[in-house]
């Protein structure tokens, strides 16, 4: 029974079985596949582990031979005995038909999906790699479920989705990352940039590889500089020279960048300081009294303190924000170390000189609610980093 099946697959293989004007091959295609259908089952119980691999390689040269024009009805009839077959034969036939589908765009795809999951890595690296029958949610299940040498197959697809590149980016080793990187097909979100700037930290390839990237976002860019060696950002630099004039300016320009988009999203309304810490208070982040609101200035020292342990900086750094009456920087420091709005009012209150106006504290309030806990942590970073130089 095996060696009739393997005839037949043979012989269609070799076009005897269609006309030379190929009329009507349809028809005996379909008639060998279901003969082969019915006869597998009784052949895979006797046949040896040689014969299944031959019998496997008949039937995929059959497929690529007829791929093009097959339809969908008989690609599902090919899928089946492949699916009946890979169950029963050994790695190395199986890397065979992995490799031989993986290029073909209509390979039967229960037989794809099932080498891309293959545990051996040399089965699920070609189809991991090349094959269109792998959707992102394919992509990203494999992602989660298999190897690192999985990962690395997957970086090397023509194009990647950001949804596939979020995840490789979390669960990815060096290696992996490197590959992603260097892959000009693959397309990264901001959150997946994010993650790569602060995993290639310390990692001068990757950090060169991830900075030649044009489309990275432009504060992410900067923070990826704060972190690079020297030897580093001279090769950033070089290879960017559009991208950015002076380092020493990054974290300012980020922070103040922050409040005037802040500024523009609430300039429909010029709110009060008590509207906006109604607004404060409706959102969750903060709930205080009339009392509370009235803190005690000479709480100054002490909160200053708490602001330098919090946010892990010398206590000069931070007095000398505050002499500086950078709004911006100080409105980071507060969210990053979760201040309450009544502290943060102290501070901005106890400037020498002219203090803000009523309407100047409500805009900063208005400033502050917006501005995202994990933004400002991102900020806070650039600080720490450029103080260690």
């Amino acid at each position: 029974m095996a060696q009739r099946l393997a005839i037949e697959a043979n012989s269609l293989h070799r076009g005897t079985l269609a006309s030379s004007s190929r009329i009507g091959y349809s028809h005996i295609l379909m008639s060998a596949i279901q003969q082969i259908i019915s006869d597998l089952d009784g052949a895979m119980l006797t046949a040896s582990g040689a014969r299944r691999n031959e019998i496997a390689d008949n039937i995929s040269a059959l497929f690529v031979s007829y791929a093009h024009a097959l339809s969908d009805e008989e690609i599902a009839f090919f899928d089946e005995i492949l699916m009946r077959l890979t169950t029963e034969i050994e790695i190395s036939a199986r890397k065979i038909l992995a490799t031989r589908l993986a290029p073909i765009p209509n390979a039967p795809p229960n037989a794809i999906k099932s080498f891309a999951f293959d545990d051996a890595i040399e089965v699920a690296s070609p189809v991991l790699s090349l094959s269109e029958r792998l959707t992102d949610a394919d992509l990203v299940e494999n992602v989660r479920r298999k190897s690192q040498g999985h990962m690395l197959a997957i970086t090397q697809r023509i194009a990647l989705s950001e949804i596939v590149t979020d995840v490789l980016v979390e669960r990815g080793n060096r290696d992996v990352l490197l590959s992603a990187v260097n892959n000009s097909g693959a397309k990264f979100s901001n959150s997946g940039f994010s993650v790569l700037v602060h995993r290639s930290q310390g990692d001068a390839e990757l950090e060169i590889g991830l900075g030649g990237r044009s489309e990275i976002p432009r504060y992410l860019f900067q923070q990826l500089l704060a972190m690079a060696s020297q030897a580093v950002r001279a090769k950033l630099t070089a290879m960017r020279p559009d991208a950015f004039e002076k380092i020493s300016d990054a974290v300012e320009e980020a922070a103040e960048q922050i409040e005037i988009d802040a500024v523009k999203r609430s300039s429909r309304r010029e709110p009060s300081p008590e509207t906006a810490a109604q607004d404060i208070s409706s959102n969750g982040i903060y709930h205080a009294s009339e009392e509370e609101r009235s803190a005690d200035p000479d709480n100054l020292t002490e909160i200053v303190a708490m602001l330098s342990a919090a946010c892990e900086l010398p206590i000069s750094f931070v007095e000398q924000t505050i002499a500086e009456r950078k709004s911006e920087t100080i409105l980071v420091l507060a969210r990053a170390a979760s201040l309450s709005w009544p502290n943060l009012k102290v501070i901005l209150m106890s400037r020498r000189g002219s203090r803000p106006s009523e309407a100047e504290i409500g805009r900063l309030l208005a400033a502050y609610e917006r501005l995202r806990p994990q933004t400002a942590l991102e900020i806070l970073r650039f600080y720490r980093a450029r103080l260690k130089q």
